[in-house]
């Protein structure tokens, strides 16, 4: 590409010297008073609203995509840049389920217990 000539990247019009740097995003379950922006982002996206329990995804402090936990959808912010976010948002909501579906430490030993056979001394 000659110098001056420009590409596009995720919507953003770019010459050669462009460098796009990742935002930075935080990941964390959606409270009640994130309910305003998932309603404006879901607005914003043509989407309905998510069902709950919800991940959202901030970009820079600001809310700009969301997912849901029980269905998967996602919705996000068109006048963000939110590709990355909008990519890492399943996976981490499937690590959420993996876990969540993971039986506990103690429920893994409770188990082995009736599984191990036990010896009895005989007297003799």
């Amino acid at each position: 590409m000659g110098a001056g000539r420009k590409r596009s990247h995720h919507g953003v019009a770019m010459t050669e010297r462009t460098i796009v740097l990742p935002a930075n995003y935080v990941i964390r379950h959606a409270t009640p008073s994130d309910d305003h922006a998932l309603r404006d982002i879901a607005s914003l996206d043509s989407q309905r609203p998510l069902a709950e329990p919800v991940l959202i995804g901030e970009i820079d402090g600001r809310p700009a995509a969301a997912i849901s936990l029980v269905d998967g959808q996602v919705i996000a912010d068109p006048f963000i840049h939110t590709a990355t976010l909008t990519q890492v948002l399943p996976v981490r909501a499937r690590a959420i389920d993996a876990h969540r579906r993971s039986p506990s430490l103690v429920e893994r030993l409770r188990a082995s217990i009736g599984t191990v056979a036990v010896g009895r001394a005989v007297d003799g």
